[in-house]
């Protein structure tokens, strides 16, 4: 058997570490007053490739997301963990979708990077709008806009581990 053969045949998987720099702005109700840095960086990948791209599965290219994020005015490198969703095929977004506590209060942040499509890659692949809501209300808090930067690919490319 190849060494391609004998790796998928057990449990392989991968692991990358992504950050997204940009900005966020508070509602009204939560103090607005324009634009505010936020960063999110988040190591992602999936222990089981095969269950992973099997389109069965509840986790098909869905990865587990664990990392940190920093939103001025609310939190700095907190704890986060979740999942970010390849929706390729559903609805032609990538999506994460994270929690984390700051003050005493759980939060939820959902980013879409919208209308990916092959030949729109660099733009589609590096925009992520973002909504961050209270869990236990509901209530929007923030939205954000935040982005893949181009120089971070080598250290991205660099970040894979395989096993």
């Amino acid at each position: 058997m190849s060494r391609l053969g004998k790796a998928l045949a057990g449990r392989w998987g991968f692991h990358m570490l992504e950050e997204m720099r940009g900005v966020h702005e508070f509602e009204p109700a939560h103090g607005g007053g324009g634009k505010r840095p936020m960063v999110f960086r988040a190591t992602w990948g999936t222990d089981d490739v095969r269950e992973w791209i099997d389109p069965r599965s509840d986790d098909f290219l869905v990865h587990d997301l664990d990392g940190t994020v920093t939103i001025d005015g609310l939190c700095r490198e907190t704890p986060c963990r979740g999942t970010l969703a390849l929706r390729y095929f559903r609805d032609a977004t990538i999506r994460y979708t994270f929690e984390f506590e700051a003050g005493g209060t759980r939060y939820r942040y959902v980013g879409e990077k919208m209308g990916i499509r092959p030949w729109n890659w660099m733009w589609s692949h590096t925009r992520c709008y973002g909504r961050l809501t209270r869990i236990d209300t509901g209530e929007l808090v923030s939205t954000s806009l935040t982005t893949f930067r181009f120089r971070s690919v080598p250290r991205f490319l660099a970040s894979l581990r395989l096993g």
